[in-house]
């Protein structure tokens, strides 16, 4: 590729979160084509430069087409955007790689472990492509959808074993309202994206509860505790959890109304079932989905995580939502470390 040939991104797939990311990175220059699994939304795309099913309201820049051939979609890519549930990862991608480039490089978007295996993202497309973990991205970092189509500021943190392939994901997507930082710490980068999201479901149930902003800052601060512990646990550096992909990220997803997990839990808080929060999320909701594996991953680390535990035990129905709250409250007292 010269210098003068614009990059070129296939964004996989057409829902809140890669639609986002597609916008970003067209309005960095960079040529976008969104894989959409449906063709009417594909074919809208092309049409109207709009996501009817997302961001009706936001127009989409010219650079961004759209299809529903995974083939099409990845011809010429020089970046594969993966923007799918995490559950569905292994077996979406076990269907595209064999279009996958011989030199493109995969970026992860994903905020989710794998139930089965316990796998991070980057690990799953690592070990179903073959690809080198050097040519696999994390972005992850404070991103709510729908601020970032109306180019409301914000940052994020792109991790890569690869500097210089962290620094071409970089470029890609930097634009006046995106500023994405380099990072060699892809764990960190994984974990803070994953466990923010059980830390928000047990902020929303806090505030579906009216426990207090108290409580709410103490959850995000002894979660971003017991993410930091599992993190390092796994080889991670402790300053990661403590950047955008850690704090940064919990905090923008614990606190805002436009977080589908704190939204999960606010609607558990005030009394719903897992089935009717569940009802009524339209979107996937990845710490309902990861809760389970990451305590396992603590386990298996002998990392203490009592709030994934509360979380883990009231989603499966072991515990009801009073027994959950007092089984934090009434831990024992020790010093904070």
């Amino acid at each position: 590729m010269s210098q003068h040939d614009a990059v070129r991104a296939a964004v996989f797939s057409a829902g809140s979160w890669g639609t986002a990311v597609a916008k970003i990175m067209a309005d960095a220059g960079t040529d976008v084509v969104l894989h959409a699994r449906r063709s009417e939304v594909a074919d809208a795309i092309n049409v109207t430069h709009r996501n009817p099913g997302y961001f009706p309201d936001v127009e989409l820049p010219t650079t961004v087409t759209a299809t529903t051939s995974p083939a099409a979609a990845l011809d010429g890519a020089d970046l594969l955007v993966l923007s799918i549930p995490a559950q569905a990862l292994r077996e979406g991608l076990a269907a595209w790689a064999p279009y996958i480039g011989a030199d493109t490089l995969i970026v992860s978007l994903m905020k989710g472990i794998e139930r089965d295996t316990g796998q991070r993202a980057s690990e799953v497309i690592t070990e179903v492509t073959g690809i080198p973990a050097e040519r696999v991205a994390v972005l992850s970092g404070p991103n709510l959808a729908r601020e970032l189509m109306t180019g409301q500021p914000a940052a994020a943190t792109v991790a890569c074993p690869d500097e210089a392939a962290a620094l071409r994901v970089q470029q890609a997507c930097h634009t006046n309202y995106f500023r994405p930082y380099t990072s060699t710490d892809v764990i960190g980068c994984e974990l803070g994206g994953a466990v923010k999201n059980v830390i928000a479901l047990a902020v929303g149930i806090a505030s579906g509860m009216d426990l207090g902003d108290n409580a709410a800052a103490m959850l995000i601060t002894r979660g971003l505790a017991e993410t930091t512990r599992l993190a390092v646990a796994m080889g991670a550096h402790p300053a990661t959890l403590a950047g955008l992909a850690g704090l940064g990220d919990l905090v923008a997803t614990c606190t805002s109304p436009l977080s589908r997990n704190r939204t999960f839990g606010t609607n558990l808080g005030k009394g719903l079932s897992v089935a009717a929060a569940t009802a009524a999320t339209r979107q996937t909701t990845e710490g309902v989905k990861s809760a389970a594996a990451i305590l396992a991953l603590a386990h298996a680390h002998g990392v203490e995580m009592p709030i994934t535990d509360a979380i883990t035990a009231l989603l499966s129905g072991t515990v009801t939502l009073d027994q959950a709250t007092a089984a934090l409250m009434h831990r024992p007292a020790k010093p904070e470390r």
